[in-house]
């Protein structure tokens, strides 16, 4: 699949085994980031790297700051080349955000290569261009826009995916789904029994048509600044749940819990009828296992994340909501959005949950 940006056209490649790993590897001038877990999983494919080029990070939210980013750097500006240097990255959404955000600051844009080993990213994140840091404790506050030249996909590594890594991945691809329409909506529920098993093939295809939905909003906005807003549906309610948490609900489930609220504001407004609000929540509560006493925050807490948000641009509350739904979703960007709204509708997710479970 190729994919055109501003800064440059770059590919995804699609593999059916982790062979393809060890072609990347042994380059001089070339820095290897590999999440610590995947190493350890897998590290009969890590060991032609020489140790010295080779630095593993826990792939957790706390590490993804400025600070980590620069003890990357400090490792690059070590390396015999600058323009020409080369780093290679191995693992999920968060080692992504880290290096992407380097090679893009390190001499003004180096050569980056993206291994993604998750489903989140595989089937969201890796294409896109945006890179984030997380600041201060609030979620993604700092970043760039800036591609890997290649990104690598081999379904076979989620295979040692937790469970709850797993199902933080699903999230996003039930979210693009439910985003396209009726038959979007219906091809989840047809299919959430094999991805929930994990079958390889279904696996592949909702990862490239996930892609594919993706690639039609960046390349008409990759910066961000009108018709991709839209994808950030249920984002606004999503990374609030990941701060109030701390993170200990992982960005997938917290957008998952964010389109059932949504969901159910939009529901109340009118713009979506009951059936649609019901069968979306059955499929996303499939793929939904928290701690529910998680939630428990004072309201606060929930606004200061929601307002420290980048999609705010002043004291109104904006999110992405569906405001029609048919063969084709239509989303909107509302400005007007109630602090009573969001937590009627939390307060109805708890409920709902708790219902749900027993």
């Amino acid at each position: 699949m190729e994919i055109k940006s501003a800064i440059r056209e770059y590919e995804v490649l699609l593999k059916d085994d982790t062979e393809f790993v060890k072609s990347l590897f042994g380059h001089e001038n070339t820095e290897y980031v590999v999440d610590k877990n995947v190493y350890e999983l897998y590290t009969p494919l890590f060991e032609c790297v020489p140790k010295e080029r080779l630095l593993l990070i826990e792939a957790t939210e706390e590490k993804k700051t400025i600070d980590t980013a620069l003890e990357i750097c400090e490792r690059i500006s070590e390396l015999s080349a600058k323009r020409n240097a080369v780093l290679v990255s191995v693992g999920g959404g968060i080692i992504q955000d880290i290096t992407g955000f380097v090679a893009n600051i390190m001499y003004r844009g180096i050569k980056w290569i993206f291994v993604s080993t998750t489903l989140l990213a595989a089937c969201d994140s890796c294409i896109g261009s945006k890179t984030s840091l997380n600041y201060k404790g609030f979620k993604n506050l700092l970043g760039t826009f800036y591609p890997p030249e290649q990104i690598y996909i081999a379904p076979v590594f989620f295979k040692t995916l937790s469970e709850r890594d797993y199902k933080s991945g699903l999230g996003e691809v039930v979210k693009f789904n439910i985003m396209s329409g009726q038959k979007g909506l219906e091809n989840i529920e047809n299919n959430i029994e094999k991805l929930l098993s994990r079958d390889e093939n279904t696996i592949k295809e909702f990862v490239e048509s996930s892609l594919e939905f993706k690639k039609r909003f960046i390349e008409i906005d990759e910066f961000d600044k009108g018709e991709r807003i839209k994808l950030n549906f249920a984002h606004t309610f999503g990374h609030a749940i990941e701060v109030v948490s701390r993170y200990e609900i992982p960005h997938g489930t917290a957008v998952a819990i964010g389109m059932i609220i949504a969901d159910d504001i939009s529901y109340k407004r009118g713009y979506v009828n009951s059936d649609v609000k019901v069968r979306s929540e059955r499929k996303l509560l499939e793929i939904i296992d928290i701690d529910i006493d998680l939630l428990e925050a004072p309201e606060s807490q929930y606004m200061a994340a929601i307002k420290k948000d980048k999609k705010q641009t002043d004291d109104s509350l904006t999110a992405v909501l569906i405001v029609s739904y048919g063969e084709v979703g239509e989303l909107k960007v509302v400005h007007d959005v109630t602090q009573d709204e969001i937590f009627a509708s939390l307060e109805y997710f708890k409920q709902l949950y708790k219902v749900g479970k027993k």
